[in-house]
């Protein structure tokens, strides 16, 4: 082996250490910060979704808040609602009195686009919706940037064609009260 050969192990090697003094090093802290940054997401949501749930009453205050808990760990997401409001008419055998009823109940389905038109609607007056006890209310959070922890596993893993992680949370519960809106 010549001069040249050598001079080409070195720099190999020399390459290869900084990956390893400097890279993984980086890997590690930035994966510790997505942890961070996932439990933040998952408490963020989940408290909205209780804070939904067990007052009745979802407002765009509310809606607000979790987006700027969510914007706060520094990363752009994607907020989608889910509200199925129980349609309780699906027919009496008697009386209004008794609880008996004839068939099953119906839930109307509310996705995110209609969620905010009703929490905002056209008039841009915003109003609070009130739920009533047995509605379904769920929330799905999920990053919609990229994180360094990405970027470096995108960069590493290329070759092996793993998929990067993503931040995500979601929670959903049927609702306990009867809200009272505005």
């Amino acid at each position: 082996m010549g001069e040249r050969g050598e001079t080409l192990i070195i720099v190999i090697v020399i390459v290869l250490g900084a990956i390893i003094l400097f890279i993984f090093p980086l890997m590690a802290m930035s994966d510790r910060n997505d942890d961070i940054t996932q439990s933040v997401v998952e408490t963020a949501v989940s408290e909205f979704v209780n804070d939904v749930r067990t007052t009745g009453i979802l407002t765009m205050d509310k809606y607000n808040k979790l987006v700027e808990e969510l914007s706060a760990t520094g990363n752009v997401y994607n907020v989608e609602m889910e509200l199925r409001v129980l349609d309780e008419n699906p027919g009496k055998k008697t009386t209004q009195a008794e609880s008996t009823k004839v068939g099953e109940n119906v839930y109307v389905v509310y996705y995110n686009s209609q969620v905010m038109d009703l929490l905002n609607p056209s008039s841009g007056v915003t109003q609070a919706v009130a739920l009533k006890e047995g509605d379904f209310f769920y929330t799905k959070a999920t990053i919609d940037s990229t994180t360094i922890a990405d970027q470096l596993k995108s960069f590493l893993y290329a070759v092996s064609g793993s998929d990067v992680y993503s931040i995500a949370a979601e929670d959903g519960g049927i609702v306990t009260v009867n809200g009272s809106g505005n």
